[in-house]
């Protein structure tokens, strides 16, 4: 085996590995078919093993690749750090700021909470990471992360930062053809909307629809922003942030007065990033804006 293995061969493998195909890591690296194919070929014989047998689904990892997995990917997320803290001088309000953020929070909620914070810091750029999966501090997978449950390991720092509450709302064109449930156990009359094969939130959506059949939901899907996007187009009743939901003048609150439950929202960073003056900066931006989006009425 050669002593020095090339990075961009193991960024190709590592793209490989994650997508499954030699088409798909060419997609994500902006490369040809061909050279991802020859890098991989490189790589196996620089290494003496196979990496990847072909099957009828696309490549299929060998054990040999999948003991490689975890240092790749501790490589590649290494190699992202050194590039954002090369991306602006120590001690600059500048540079970028990779944020993790839930996927409903970060098209609904958190866009409008940075533009105040680019306007006094136009060097600042952001890496928004919507994923509904936490994000990994403790490796600085990410600087900053929105999360709705308190962080419990040692060496970060987390300011809780609101209990959003969640209700359900409809479109007016729904209210004025189907009019409104008076009480939850109506509900199970309307058109309703929900998760499709997330365990966790149907489990939530048993909970909080105990009178609806989950088998019966008019649309599933397991992306939040695209229950409430059918919400507006007026497919039916579905479950949001109360402050997104209020703050939409085509959307009707159902039974304003259940509340199926709050989020607690918690911003949070490891602790060697937290006096990095643009990571500081993104944190308090966050901070204000959800304290701001709480003071709003309900």
């Amino acid at each position: 085996m050669k002593q020095a293995i090339n990075w961009d061969d193991q960024r190709i493998f590592l793209a490989v590995l994650e997508e499954g195909s030699l088409s798909g890591a060419a997609r994500r690296l902006g490369l040809s078919h061909p050279t991802v194919r020859s890098r991989i070929e490189a790589l196996e014989a620089d290494l003496g093993t196979l990496l990847f047998t072909r099957s009828m689904t696309g490549l299929t990892p060998t054990e040999a690749a999948e003991a490689l997995r975890e240092p790749a990917r501790a490589m590649a997320t290494a190699s992202e750090v050194f590039v954002r803290r090369a991306s602006a001088p120590e001690g600059a309000i500048a540079g970028a700021v990779r944020l993790s953020v839930p996927e409903f929070m970060g098209i609904e909620v958190v866009p409008a909470m940075l533009e105040p914070l680019r306007t006094a810091h136009p060097s600042i750029r952001i890496e928004l990471s919507l994923s509904n999966l936490p994000a990994d501090l403790m490796a600085q997978e990410v600087d900053l992360a929105v999360r709705a449950m308190e962080p419990k390991q040692k060496g970060l720092v987390a300011r809780k930062v609101a209990n959003i509450p969640l209700g359900f709302f409809a479109s007016k064109a729904y209210v004025a053809r189907r009019g409104q449930p008076l009480d939850p156990d109506q509900l199970a009359a309307h058109d309703i909307i929900g998760p499709d094969r997330n365990l966790s939130d149907l489990a939530l959506a048993g909970q909080m629809l105990a009178s609806v059949d989950v088998a019966r939901l008019v649309l599933r899907t397991d992306s939040h922003p695209a229950q409430l996007a059918a919400a507006r187009a007026g497919l039916g009743i579905a479950l949001a942030q109360v402050p997104v939901g209020n703050a939409d003048p085509d959307l009707v609150r159902i039974l304003p007065d259940f509340s199926p439950g709050d989020i607690h929202t918690w911003i949070v960073t490891h602790e060697n990033l937290a006096r990095v003056p643009r990571v500081r900066a993104v944190f308090d931006a966050l901070v204000t804006g959800f304290r701001a989006m709480m003071r709003t009425p309900i």
